[in-house]
């Protein structure tokens, strides 16, 4: 059952487009809080809350150095879920690899 429930927080996190580029964004880097709610147009607290989103389904980790929060990608939070969409047999492998190309790609195209 605790399987089950990682995999709602995973998906449900994956849900959201904000959190979805938030990803993107941290596969190059670890990033302060500020520099992850700069791009968006809503509140530090709007963002916060989709970091903490993001942290209860273990895809990022945040960690506070001096005084800056950093948010860091924690990329085989998505094995479980690869795994689980496998066993429906319509899912090719999840090559996180590709995957991460993929992200960088896209966020590139469209900054």
């Amino acid at each position: 059952m605790r399987k089950a429930k990682s995999l709602d927080a995973v998906f449900a996190a994956l849900s959201d487009p904000t959190r979805r580029e938030i990803l993107g964004m941290l596969l190059e880097d670890d990033m302060a809080v500020t520099d992850v709610a700069e791009p968006f147009s809503i509140s530090l607290t709007a963002v916060s809350k989709h970091l903490s989103i993001l942290t209860r389904a273990g895809l990022i980790t945040q960690e506070r150095r001096g005084r800056v929060k950093w948010c860091r990608l924690e990329p085989d939070a998505l094995n479980d879920a690869s795994v689980w969409m496998q066993g429906f047999g319509q899912f090719e492998p999840v090559n996180l690899e590709a995957f991460e190309a993929f992200l960088t790609k896209e966020f590139r195209d469209s900054a």
